[in-house]
């Protein structure tokens, strides 16, 4: 294949990728590529497959060219919902990672937060005593070069707002797990970031 078809194919396969991951809710980068690539009639393989940031920014670029305004204020929707989780679940010192922080959530994301705590039966304790209805799952995290570990999340909603909780042992709070989008730690926001944001984000109309 010529290099300049490569490229090509490198571009087609993100933004198709990308929509993918917008339009069907899809968060796994690998899942996404595969189905790219299916859908494309490309073939699956490692030269040809575009990086992870590339399909970030393909997910920027269709969410501001697709959605524009509606994006902004369900991002806006959701970074304030999230917010109101981080002052909820203060006693666990959450954080706020993903989609919404990086600003590529579409309308089947939902709002990410790390929390902290001795056992993760603390947290599930919290959400019984606030009759808050959930659901229970795990999340494979890389914690190092060739370090994985599964940890528990804890699913429920926020009126429309879907909420994922990761529970980490408090020895987690300063050691993020490397980002699936550039394998560096992921960036974790607190309050006061989260506001920062807000601050730049339109009013909804």
């Amino acid at each position: 294949m010529a290099v300049r078809h490569q490229g090509r194919h490198r571009i087609l396969l993100a933004q198709e990728a990308a929509r993918i991951m917008a339009d069907e809710g899809v968060r796994d980068f690998r899942l996404a590529k595969r189905k790219a690539a299916e859908r494309l009639g490309l073939p699956v393989n490692g030269t040809l497959m575009p990086r992870n940031t590339e399909i970030e920014q393909a997910l920027i670029d269709h969410q501001r060219l697709f959605n524009g305004a509606g994006h902004s204020q369900h991002l806006r929707l959701l970074r304030e919902a999230a917010l109101e989780a981080l002052d909820f679940f203060v006693r666990f010192r959450p954080r706020m990672v993903g989609s919404v922080l990086s600003g590529t959530a579409g309308r089947h994301s939902a709002v990410d937060l790390h929390l902290f705590a001795d056992t993760a039966e603390d947290v599930v304790l919290f959400l019984i005593e606030h009759d808050i209805p959930f659901e229970t799952t795990e999340r494979r995290m890389r914690m190092g070069s060739d370090d994985y570990e599964w940890f528990p999340v804890y699913q429920f909603a926020a009126g429309d707002v879907p909420m994922d909780l990761v529970v980490f042992p408090e020895k987690y709070e300063r050691r993020p797990p490397w980002s699936p989008v550039d394998a560096k730690p992921m960036r974790r926001a607190g309050r006061g970031e989260v506001q920062a944001l807000l601050a730049l984000d339109p009013d909804p109309v």
